[in-house]
This record gives C-alpha cells, structure tokens and sequence, in this order.
C-alpha cells in the first residue's frame, strides 16, 4: 500500500529519489531502444481505454505498479514522434536536455503571470529569446514572447493587426455593429489550417480570410495578392493582415516575403510571417536568402519544438512593436496589480493566458548544452538526408518529385505509365497505409493540383542515414507488392 495513504503531504523524499533515478533508467533506455517500437501504435480505437478501470482508486497506489503500467498500458498506445522513423507531418526532435528542462519547469511549478510570481521564468524567457533572434539574424527591434503552439502565436498576430484598425474591437467588441468593414486576412493556398481556426476564433469569419493563387512552386503570387487587396478596398473592405509562409505545410514552399513586404507597406497592411516549421533553419548562414524580406515583417512564429531538439510546447512571436500586443490584450484586475508593474514585464499582458508556463528554461538547456554549431551541424544534417532521398527519388524511373526541397520536406510519389492520376492516386495511397500500418515508419500526405502526393519529413535528433535508407527500401517493397496484387 502507497504512504500516500497513511500520511499528509507529498511522496517521502527517499521514494520520489527512488522512483526519480527508476524514470531516468525507464526514459534513458526509451531513448536507446525507441527504434524497436513501431512508429505508430498498433492499438485498436478503445483499447485503452476500455483496459483501464472505470472508476478512481479510492486508496493510493504503490507508485512502482503506476510505472509498471506506463510499459503495459501506456506504452502500447503511443505513437512515438521521435523515432528516427517518424517522417510524418512535420518531424519533432526532443533532445534528453530538453526533457531535463521540463522536469525543473514541472517541478518548480511557476505561473509567469507576473513578474513577481516567476522572476526566473519572465526574465530567462526575453534573454533566452534574444538569443534565439541573434542566432537567426533578425534585426534588434524584434522582441519575443512565448506561447504554446503557432496556432496561438499566429491568433495573437492577427488579433494584433485588428488592433491597429482602430476599429475599437478591444472595447465595443464587433456584433451588433453597423459600422464595422469587412476586415481581410490574406494568405496562400497553402496556408495552415490553424489561421482558417484563428479567423473564426477572432470572430473574423471564413469570410474574412481570403487565399491567394500559388504558382507552380507552390508560393504565393504576389500581383494577384496586390490585386486582391486592390478590390476588396474597391468593394468597402479593410486589409488587415497579410500571412506568407516560409516552410509552407504541404510542400515546405516559400513565400516572396520580401515583394509581399513591398505591397504590405503601400497599402499599411500588418505583415506575419509564419515560419513555424523553417524558422528554425534561419541559423543557417547558407539559409539567410530564403529568409529574405522577414526583417520587414510586424510579426513572426517560428517553433523551436518542431526543429531545434526542444520537447513540445514552445512557440515564439516575435514583434517588431510588441506594445500593440499589450494594447490588445491587457487586463490588470485588482489582484493583479503590483507595485513595480510599470518597470517590469508581466508575460500576463501579452495574450489570452494568464498563467504562463517556464518553457524558457528548456530552450534555454538546449541553446547552452549544443551550442550554436551543433544545432547547426545537426539542421545541416537534416538537409542532406532530405537532399540524399530527394536524389534517389529523382533517378528512379519508378517514382516522383512533387515540389522543391528549400529544406527537409521531400513530396513524391510513385509514377507508372498508362496509369490515370485516378490510378495513381489509389497506389500511393496503398503505398502510405502499407507502410503505415507496419510500424515500420510513418508518412504523410497532402494533395497538390489534385495528386495524392507522399511527405517525407526529416528532423529527429536521432536520424541517421540508415534510416533514410530503410524507408526507400520499404517504398520500393511495398510498390512492387502493390504491383503484383
């Protein structure tokens, strides 16, 4: 029987050493053997569910048997992001310092509201990512802020664009307003989902956001975006926002920022830039022309926990004025209020949030236990695998590129003469679920001009060769299986 039930208070410190140094050897050989798991996890709709018990111990458990059933019941049902063989959707890559910097941050347990209630956490995170901007060469007057997830830091952006209107959103809200333009947002075809949910969320509307035509590479056209906006001032509307991508999530495609920029400054529109998956490479030198024109930018997501080795969540918004952030968004109510609030930075003022995690301090452990050149030779990497995989695909007669490889997305698929796109289609989708289902490795598709298109995405900390090597093998198999049935 657990302590828990015969004392107050928390576990005995000689049990949470015990259980402490157990995780560690449980998450260190995690790390060791995670290539043996499948990638997906083979479990049924349910089966969790329906192997845990309904209702709640009423008595405390030894925790040794809860971490005996991370193995029986848990570990079953994950899908393990950071297999060197998850190529799905866009590869994570939690480095084991990471994981250290969430243990600290769980344990300390800070609400960064307010400075006073987490001097560490407020203070760490704008240093942290003033580090983060130097190494990504951005101009000194970008300041920082982290939330959890792009689809919050780009919901943040465009909320601060409306602010800008002045349109008195903040204070008379938008319903039951006669006087108030149909506002736009604009962005490629290719947009991510998550700013279609921010439009809505903001009470914008589908309506609001309008998709700009993408060229053969799949990037925004700039003259039909300037005609866009040229109509919609015809008809009444307002532009308030214009969102290119650099690192698109279909193809990874990048958007002429710096012509965007151009035609964002004529008309006095907000200009985000989402480079929630890319950004992370901008600490490439090699790198810095795809990144050209984001300078200009009045706002920028970019990820650390998609591409530089830090667990999920950390997202960051850079703002080139980040005090229209806290014009949207500011709310001190009486137990709030501090004697030093107008010498300090409370993260509270920035957002919907108010209590903030110390996600900081996990960046901060990577930043400091890589360094700048490892984080870059391992991003380098990266890049190769995808250009190694890319020229396999590129000299065999049996498959496809799709779309350029700017970083370390390759889109492909498989290619047979006499076959309709219909045909095709069906193959490659075959070709996905097979794999898939395998556990052997996952992928990721998306559709361009009407084509089931494969994704491969590279970016685990753990990745090596081999492992591209045994994903073209299985393509190849599973082709041919496909061929003969």
């Amino acid at each position: 029987m657990s302590q828990a039930t015969n004392a107050l208070g928390d576990m005995p410190t000689q049990d949470f050493r015990k259980f402490g140094y157990q995780i560690i050897d449980q998450l260190a050989d995690y790390f060791d053997e995670m290539e043996n798991y499948p990638v997906l996890s083979q479990v049924e709709p349910n089966w969790l569910r329906n192997s845990l018990p309904t209702e709640p111990p009423q008595q405390g458990e030894d925790f040794g048997e809860v971490l005996k059933d991370v193995d029986r019941l848990i570990m079953p049902a994950v899908t393990h992001w950071n297999h060197p063989n998850f190529h799905g959707l866009f590869s994570t890559s939690t480095s084991s310092v990471g994981v250290f910097g969430e243990m600290f941050a769980a344990a300390f347990d800070m609400k960064a509201m307010l400075w006073r209630t987490a001097p560490a956490s407020t203070e760490l995170e704008d240093v942290v990512l003033d580090w983060l901007r130097q190494m990504m060469a951005l101009p000194d007057h970008f300041e920082g802020i982290i939330y959890d997830t792009a689809s919050v830091s780009t919901m943040h952006a465009i909320a601060a664009a409306r602010e800008t209107a002045n349109l008195r959103v903040r204070d008379e809200g938008m319903s039951g307003r006669d006087d108030m333009p149909l506002m736009r947002v604009y962005t490629s075809e290719h947009v991510h989902s998550s700013i279609d949910k921010a439009c809505i969320t903001l009470g914008l509307g589908l309506t609001s956001l309008r998709k700009i035509e993408c060229n053969e590479r799949f990037e925004m056209i700039p003259e039909i975006l300037a005609d866009a906006i040229e109509e919609d001032i015809e008809n009444g509307y307002l532009p308030i926002c214009v969102i290119p991508t650099i690192g698109t999530t279909s193809t990874s495609s990048v958007d002429p920022v710096d012509a965007i920029a151009d035609i964002c400054e004529k008309y006095g529109i907000w200009l985000h830039v989402d480079t929630a998956y890319a950004g992370s490479t901008a600490i490439l030198p090699e790198m810095q022309p795809l990144f050209k024109g984001w300078e200009r930018a009045d706002s920028i997501v970019v990820n650390p926990h998609k591409w530089l080795f830090t667990p999920f969540d950390l997202s960051v918004l850079y703002c080139k004025d980040l005090s229209i952030l806290k014009e949207a968004f500011s709310l001190v109510a009486e137990y709030l209020k501090t004697s030093d609030e107008q010498t300090v930075k409370n993260g509270m003022d920035y957002g919907i949030q108010l209590g903030r995690k110390f996600r900081a301090l996990k960046l901060w452990f990577v930043i400091r236990y890589f360094g700048v050149e490892g984080m870059q030779t391992r991003l380098r990497e990266h890049c190769r695998l995808a250009k190694l995989f890319a020229s396999w695909v590129e000299q065999s007669d049996d498959w496809e590129l799709m779309a350029p490889l700017p970083f370390a997305l390759v889109c492909f698929r498989s290619t047979r003469d006499g076959y309709s796109d219909e045909q095709l289609n069906a193959l490659n989708e075959r070709i996905m679920n097979d794999i898939n289902t395998s556990g052997e490795a996952y992928l990721s598709h998306t559709k361009l001009n009407g084509k089931f298109t494969l994704r491969l995405s590279i970016g685990s900390i753990r990745v090596e060769e081999r492992h591209i090597e045994k994903v073209w093998k299985l393509l190849n198999e599973q082709l041919k299986m496909a061929e003969v049935s």
